[in-house]
C-alpha cells in the first residue's frame, strides 16, 4: 500500500476523505472492502496526529464508525440479519458523490448569475371603483351590437366604393376629339357648354381633363381679356381654338400619346 501523503486541509470532511480512498483503490462504492479502507483511514488519522495537526472531531467519529463496521464484518453474522453493516455508509457516500458532481455543474452557473439582482414582483391592487355586476344577457347583447355595427361598416364600404371602382374608364383622347369638333363648329364655347352634355360622372371627368390637356398644349386658348397668370377657369370661361401653326397639332398630340402607350 502506498504511503499516506494526504493533508487534512485537502478534504472537506470525513466523507470526502473516504471517497478519495475509494477512488484511489479503484473499488466499487457499493461493495466497499471495509478492512482496507478502514486501515488506510486510520493510518491517515495517525499520520495527521504525528504531525501535531488538529484533527477535527468528525474525522475521529468516522474512524470509530469504520472500526465498528469492520468489527461487524469480521464477526460471524446470522444468515437472517436484515442489513449490511456498510449500507448506511454506502448510501452516505453515494449522496456525497452526487453532491460533488452537482457542484461541478452548478459552480459556473453561480459565477455567471450570482452578481444579478432580482426585482420583487409588483403587487397590483384590484380596482374596486367599478363594482357593478354585469348580467350575462346584457354582455351578449353588447357583443351582438358590436358585430352588427362592424358588418354594417363593411356593407357601407362595399356600397360606396364598389360602384365607383366597377364603372368603365373613359379615355380622355376620345373626349378631346369631341371637344375639338364642338369648338370648331361654334368658334367660341364656354367650359360649361363643352362638358354640359355628359351624362355620367366618368364622362364628365374625362371631358374636363380633356379641356385641361388642350389648354396645356395651347390647342385651346382663354378668350377672356384678363391677365393669364390671374385667369380663373370657371364654368363661364370662354375658350377658342388656337389656329396658330406654331401650336401643337392634334395629330402630333395623338401620335405622341400612342407612342407613350406602346412604350
Amino acid at each position: 500500500m502506498d504511503a499516506v501523503t494526504y493533508r487534512l486541509d485537502q478534504f472537506e470532511g470525513p466523507l470526502d476523505l473516504l471517497l478519495t480512498l475509494i477512488q484511489k483503490n479503484k473499488v466499487n462504492i457499493s461493495d466497499i472492502p471495509i478492512a482496507l479502507i478502514c486501515d488506510q483511514y486510520v493510518e491517515y488519522i495517525a499520520e495527521a496526529q504525528k504531525l501535531d495537526m488538529d484533527v477535527a472531531s468528525e474525522f475521529l467519529v468516522m474512524a470509530s464508525e469504520l472500526m465498528l463496521i469492520k468489527s461487524k464484518m469480521l464477526l460471524p453474522r446470522p444468515e437472517e440479519e436484515e442489513e449490511d453493516p456498510r449500507a448506511k455508509l454506502t448510501d452516505a457516500l453515494l449522496r456525497y458523490q452526487q453532491a460533488k458532481e452537482a457542484v461541478v455543474k452548478l459552480s459556473p452557473l453561480y459565477a455567471y448569475y450570482s452578481g444579478r439582482m432580482i426585482k420583487d414582483t409588483d403587487e397590483i391592487s384590484v380596482d374596486k371603483t367599478y363594482v357593478h355586476d354585469q348580467d350575462v344577457t346584457a354582455l351578449c347583447a353588447a357583443v351582438r351590437r358590436i358585430i352588427a355595427y362592424n358588418n354594417a361598416l363593411e356593407r357601407a364600404a362595399t356600397t360606396t366604393f364598389t360602384p365607383m371602382i366597377s364603372k368603365p374608364i373613359i379615355p380622355v383622347e376620345i373626349k378631346i376629339v369631341s371637344i375639338l369638333r364642338t369648338i370648331e363648329k361654334r368658334g367660341v364655347a364656354t367650359l360649361e357648354e363643352l362638358i354640359i352634355d355628359e351624362v355620367t360622372l366618368p364622362d364628365l371627368i374625362a371631358s374636363f381633363l380633356g379641356v385641361l390637356e388642350l389648354i396645356k398644349i395651347r390647342k385651346l386658348l382663354l378668350a377672356d381679356d384678363v391677365n393669364e397668370e390671374n385667369a380663373l377657369l370657371s364654368a363661364t370661361t370662354r375658350l377658342i381654338l388656337n389656329t396658330d401653326d406654331s401650336s401643337v397639332e392634334e395629330s402630333e398630340y395623338f401620335s405622341a400619346n400612342e407612342s407613350a402607350d406602346q412604350t
